[in-house]
């Protein structure tokens, strides 16, 4: 037992802490096979944890892992979220509401542009919080992309990079309430807003995405996925024709009003807004989690009453998609049980210390530079813990200790935090907020992964030039501009770059 307690210590807080979520996702990424990538990542955490003792690492990652997280409240109450939002669309499918709001969407919406557009506009219409967003943009607009030839690989990624990203520069947020949490002995939510402009990898990938759909840019294995979805026009004009047209655009509307609403309401009512507090502030007190999970089981409830009304769908008819709902959600909910796992594994080989200790060594050294290295750290944690709330936690607290006297480098230090923590999360396959924008676009969540990989390291790029002439400068005004004139250039680049190319083919 000495012996494996030893081997523990020398892998505490190192390296090695990192070495499964790693695992985990390069397995992912080779084998497209994303349930046994995950699976052998919480292995290997467990083995690592115990010591390579097989006893040991299998009490570990179902008592410390499996067991607890699933045990978790805020984690059940995600769960409780997405079965409910599971059987909503499953309703509203069997309803007809989302054929008939396809077939307005159609009448309304011309263009394949115009149909990117208006999912980027839903998406940053629902800024409250990135579970949200994710499956309601996903339910809503699957039917409008299908029409117009959109695959579901780039649907995801339009999901995708307006959850987190715009949430992250929302004021009134679930993400707003968790960063202004972490930062002691300041006022957070004021530093939150000021650190708006500096959040660079949000800006820059709202209008990465805007002029990519614009321009008509695509690259890399997206531009396959698109190209493959352009052969079958006439497949997906014949699914649009061939509908029964039995529903009407009330029925999605309805449905989708009450959840929004209902989830509004409910939040705030956790932050304690019937009880005095003010509204902003309520945001940032509420429990996410049992907002969404309350709110959507009012709105289910509604919508049931409402389409039994409307004599749109009987009893039976509606209670057979409860278990319909259900096993839509199975994937994302196994996904997510797993990459929970997988991060409780990482935890308890201090991950957490070891990005700390390493943050604070290079704090020393690179005051100028160190919003482009936090930065960097926040991707690198991210991407392999698979959560942004967790960056922050670790992050921000030393960037507040170590930039005390200098408000602000603290300012651009603490958007360089969340930047990078959402650029992380935004590339992770074992992010809860990539896993559901797979399951809301209803596309296979490894082709998601790797598709929207190359857009997200572009932006990650530029963001990171634009951080270290934030360092310099100490101005927004001086590098968010550079920053933007970097995404746009980079756009007209590769559309010279592939007019060129078909002009040579």
């Amino acid at each position: 037992m000495s012996g494996r307690q030893s081997r523990v210590r020398k892998m505490y807080a190192t390296f090695w802490a990192l070495i499964p979520p790693l695992v985990a996702i390069a397995l992912a990424l080779i084998t497209k096979e994303v349930y046994s990538s995950l699976f052998v990542g919480i292995i290997v955490g467990g083995l690592f944890y115990a010591g390579f003792n097989l006893e040991g690492a299998l009490l570990h990652i179902f008592n410390d892992g499996v067991v607890s997280v699933l045990s978790d409240e805020y984690n059940v109450g995600i769960l409780v979220f997405l079965v409910i939002l599971g059987i909503m669309v499953s309703l509203m499918n069997k309803a007809g509401g989302s054929e008939a709001f396809g077939r307005w969407a159609s009448a309304k919406i011309k263009t394949k542009v115009g149909a990117q557009l208006a999912t980027i506009a839903l998406g940053v219409l629902i800024f409250i919080d990135d579970y949200f967003n994710c499956l309601t943009v996903g339910s809503v607009m699957s039917p409008v992309a299908g029409k117009h030839k959109i695959s579901k690989e780039k649907l995801a990624y339009l999901i995708d990079a307006t959850a987190a990203p715009v949430c992250i520069i929302a004021p009134i947020s679930s993400w707003a309430a968790a960063v202004t949490g972490f930062v002691e002995g300041e006022d957070g939510f004021s530093l939150f807003v000021r650190a708006i402009p500096f959040n660079f990898y949000a800006i820059l990938t709202i209008i990465f995405m805007i002029g990519a759909v614009l321009m008509k840019v695509e690259f890399g294995s997206m531009k396959k996925a698109e190209d493959a979805m352009d052969q079958m026009k006439d497949l997906a004009e014949e699914a649009i024709k061939d509908g029964k047209g039995k529903g009407k655009v009330i029925d999605l509307v309805v449905p989708i009003a009450s959840l929004i609403i209902c989830c509004v309401i409910c939040m705030i009512y956790t932050g304690g807004f019937f009880e005095g507090t003010a509204f902003v502030e309520a945001f940032s007190n509420c429990d996410a989690s049992d907002g969404l999970m309350m709110g959507s089981a009012i709105a289910l409830i509604i919508t049931l009453i409402y389409y039994m009304l409307r004599r749109v769908m009987k009893l039976k008819e509606c209670m057979e998609c409860v278990p319909e709902g259900f096993k839509a959600m199975v994937p994302a909910i196994l996904i997510l049980t797993f990459a929970w796992t997988l991060k409780a594994m990482t935890d308890s080989l201090g991950a957490a210390e070891y990005v700390e200790a390493l943050t604070k060594g290079s704090a020393e050294s690179f005051m100028m530079f160190l919003p482009a290295i936090i930065f960097v750290i926040g991707c690198f944690l991210a991407f392999s813990t698979g959560t942004s709330w967790g960056t922050f936690g670790i992050l921000i607290p030393i960037v507040v200790d170590v930039f005390a006297n200098d408000p602000q480098l603290m300012i651009i230090s603490i958007s360089a935090c969340m930047a990078g923590a959402v650029c992380g999360d935004h590339c992770s396959p074992i992010s809860d907020t990539t896993i559901m924008a797979s399951a809301g676009a209803q596309c296979e969540h490894v082709k998601h992964v790797s598709t929207q990989l190359p857009y997200a390291v572009t932006v990650a790029g530029i963001s990171f030039v634009t951080y270290i002439v934030a360092g310099l400068t100490k101005s927004a005004w001086i590098s968010l501009p550079i920053g933007i004139a970097l995404t746009l250039g980079f756009l007209v680049f590769m559309k010279y770059g592939v007019q060129k190319e078909k002009a040579t083919a």
